[in-house]
């Protein structure tokens, strides 16, 4: 039988631990055999969460036997990681187990040295952080989770469970990937990644000379706009417009411009029932088509989609 070891750091985040060791229990195959066998282990006995200890049954040694290896959060990403963990998890590797991260196990799977030269993922809060701590991974920061083959990674919270279920469609097929998922009130596959759940703000200038300029942006974000508009109110040419904007903004005026339209649609898609194309042209948009492409672009997810996944009442 596959065995899964969920490895239990002090301060783990218990979402995290909870996640793999539920999903993973309740897979059943087609004859009603269990698909896995779950080990919780440690390199203590007891491990905290914070709000509450656990008593953990198995050991590191556990790890060297392990098909996967899960690695959850804990609640300081930055916090380092025991040498016994880290040269444990290397051996599994080494072993050829197959280990992922949920959230911001992320860290501690990149202490190791695995995800060097790989693409991973975190939650999205951390991606900056991870990237900074880890220069040589490849860090997205808009996907639900990244597959390597041996080595994989999701980001925050629900996400280690559309982990979990990719990982047992890997093992035994989607039948019961989706028999697995239906247990845990879960679609098999979620539209978009973990872009669709930022708060996608415009860059904010370092320094205040083009705060006014900003404001005014904001204000007039529904009007067709262009980039000599904007220079023309700006007192400015456009060549020097687009320095100052880069140099204060790192991004170019109408690149800005956009992210304000969609931060505004995201308003409206939430709280709103107006159809897509009127979003649209609220938001300044000249095209249904042109929204729905920048939409995607920064989002990852389509307008609609975004619709149904925040939209309240």
């Amino acid at each position: 039988m596959h065995t899964v070891a969920v490895l239990a750091l002090d301060s783990v985040v218990p979402f995290d631990l909870a996640t793999p060791m539920e999903v993973f229990h309740r897979t059943r195959l087609a004859d009603g055999r269990a698909g896995y066998r779950v080990l919780v282990c440690a390199a203590t006995p007891t491990v905290t969460t914070g709000a509450f200890s656990i008593t953990v049954p198995w050991g590191l040694d556990v790890l060297a036997d392990a098909d996967t290896v899960v690695v959850p959060g804990v609640s300081d990403p930055a916090a380092a990681t025991p040498t016994a963990v880290l040269d444990a998890l290397r051996a599994a590797a080494a072993n050829g187990a197959r280990i992922a991260s949920i959230c911001g196990g992320a860290f501690t799977l990149a202490a190791t040295g695995l995800l060097d030269g790989r693409r991973a993922t975190t939650h999205w809060l951390a991606t900056d952080q991870l990237a900074a701590r880890h220069p040589r991974i490849q860090v997205d920061p808009n996907v639900l989770y990244v597959d390597n083959g041996q080595f994989l990674t999701s980001a925050g919270a629900a996400a280690g469970l559309d982990l979990c279920l990719h990982l047992i469609r890997r093992d035994h097929g989607a039948a019961v990937a989706a028999d697995t998922a239906r247990l845990s009130v879960m679609p098999l596959e979620r539209a978009g990644g973990q872009a669709q759940f930022i708060t996608h703000e415009p860059p904010a200038p370092e320094g205040a000379p083009l705060e006014p300029l900003l404001a005014w942006m904001r204000d007039n974000a529904r009007c067709q706009l262009t980039l000599a508009d904007i220079a023309r109110h700006a007192g400015m040419s456009t060549r020097t417009l687009n320095r100052r904007f880069r140099d204060q903004t790192g991004t170019t005026p109408l690149r800005w411009l956009h992210w304000v339209r969609v931060h505004q649609a995201q308003h409206l898609l939430e709280t709103t029932a107006l159809p897509v194309d009127r979003v649209a042209t609220q938001v300044g948009f000249g095209s249904t088509a042109a929204f729905r492409d920048r939409f995607k672009r920064i989002t990852g997810t389509s307008p609609q989609a975004y619709r149904r996944s925040f939209r309240s009442g």
